[in-house]
């Protein structure tokens, strides 16, 4: 039988000559990869003083503190791909914080803290309940003019939390007199710094005894400083193209009685729905909610979406018109959800009830959205 060299052959050619194009396309979209060269751990932590953060000394000269700080850096160094994301991230959130921080005539190292609470991601969160990028808990966010509740969580907005963080960090360095005794208490608590104080009748941080998340916080914090305001000198060559841009956007103030969906502000600002989902974080529920709301849009679309807006409002109430109920004497919320064809996990939730809510005659109750 005779072989048929010629076809294998040709299949090959047309392969390597396809592998040849698709190769010289890639080298000419794409920069030359460079060999690494960074410096090594050992030498990367002999430092030399003095160091300082946000404006206070860090007592180096002392063994333990020194031993400490060491110890972060080693950590921090050894995972160079979180660095350079902390580094990339900086270009897009620092700006901001620096701006805000200079307002307020504070220090512009409380900007590391944002790094070491959260990465500089805006949606972290933590077991015991803190979100965003400052890492506020509820009560404290809360007790710093952030909405956190049902529809919106303002602790996941950057540039509401940043505003917050900087007023509580001025009230806790009121309450202590130094910036390391602030940035411990926004760790751990203001009370439970307090009574660490009272107890070893001792004020200053590097002196105190403390949880050992608190001991490291500082530190950390001077080392993030460290590497993040020098990266070539540990062998993180950056170029201005590496470094992620702010977000720039409009602001605008929407007043509603009743929650409007995200979908509909998107396609007023002639956006599309994740993007203004990405630019508000802080809205949980896919909608704005009802009352007095500022949310942020793509740059320049502010008039385009105020020309648009309500008319595509009224078109969706319209629409989707809410229909309620008026609580009756011996209602439960049992009957009113089976009179309305509901299952009653969702007239709660519609209503912002629980299990064990009571409910009074005369009260309304949404029973359709």
């Amino acid at each position: 039988m005779k072989r048929l060299w010629g076809i294998p052959f040709l299949a090959g050619f047309f392969l390597l000559a396809w592998a040849g194009l698709g190769l010289a396309a890639s080298h000419e979209t794409s920069h030359p990869m460079e060999s690494s060269q960074f410096p090594s751990l050992e030498s990367a932590i002999r430092l030399k003083g003095p160091i300082y953060f946000c404006g206070e000394r860090v007592p180096i000269d002392n063994p333990d503190i020194r031993e400490r700080l060491e110890k972060e850096l080693l950590l921090m160094l050894w995972d160079r791909a979180q660095v350079i994301l902390w580094l990339k991230r900086t270009g897009r959130y620092f700006p901001h914080i620096e701006t805000v921080l200079r307002g307020a005539g504070m220090p512009d190292d409380l900007k590391y803290i944002a790094v070491i609470e959260s990465a500089l991601k805006p949606l972290a969160g933590s077991s015991r309940g803190a979100r965003g990028i400052w890492q506020f808990i509820p009560s404290t966010g809360r007790n710093y003019g952030l909405t956190v509740d049902r529809y919106t969580d303002e602790r996941r907005n950057f540039h509401l939390a940043t505003k917050a963080a900087v007023a509580y960090f001025t009230d806790l360095h009121d309450m202590f007199g130094s910036w390391s005794m602030a940035c411990a208490a926004y760790n751990m608590g203001e009370k439970g710094l307090e009574r660490r104080v009272e107890q070893q009748e001792v004020d200053e941080y590097y002196k105190l005894d403390l949880p050992t998340e608190t001991e490291r916080y500082v530190l950390r914090a001077v080392a993030a400083k460290l590497i993040l305001a020098d990266p070539s000198r540990y062998g993180f060559k950056m170029m201005p193209e590496d470094y992620y841009q702010p977000r720039r956007f409009d602001r605008v103030r929407l007043k509603h009685t009743l929650p409007t969906p995200v979908s509909v502000v998107a396609k007023a600002a002639g956006s599309y729905y994740k993007q203004i989902c990405d630019l508000n974080p802080q809205l949980l529920r896919g909608v704005v909610p009802p009352g007095d709301t500022v949310i942020f849009l793509p740059e320049d679309s502010a008039k385009r979406f105020a020309r648009n807006y309500q008319q595509l409002v009224d078109e969706y109430r319209a629409k989707n018109r809410t229909k309620t109920y008026v609580v009756c004497r011996g209602d439960t919320l049992t009957s009113i959800a089976s009179r309305n064809n509901l299952p009653l996990w969702k007239l709660l939730k519609m209503n912002d009830l629980k299990y064990r809510s009571v409910i009074q005659p005369g009260q309304e109750l949404v029973v359709s959205q």
